[in-house]
């Protein structure tokens, strides 16, 4: 599986109910698996982004779906880029002429 960041920012109606953001978050957690993917870490971020996670899926279209599913219920604006670990990385390097 690949893996995802997504960078998170409230908007002004997720910083205004920012009471109801653990639930928003296990709803986000079931959207992740609704589409085969999974959210692996969590962070609340200090500084330009509000939250941080960390995902696996099987392929782009999964998070991008995702990502749109959580992002269209208004409280978070999401920007998700693929990552590669060290292994990948490796290949990738090795791979080159």
């Amino acid at each position: 599986m690949a893996t995802y960041v997504t960078l998170v920012n409230y908007t002004k109606q997720g910083i205004t109910n920012i009471k109801e953001s653990p639930a928003r978050l296990d709803a986000a957690k079931e959207a992740f698996k609704a589409f085969g993917a999974e959210m692996k870490q969590f962070y609340l971020a200090m500084g330009r982004y509000d939250m941080v996670l960390v995902s696996e899926a099987p392929n782009d279209e999964a998070v991008a779906k995702a990502s749109l599913a959580i992002g269209s219920r208004g409280a978070v604006k999401t920007e998700t880029f693929r990552v590669f670990n060290e292994d990948e990385y490796r290949d990738i390097i090795s791979a080159l002429p």
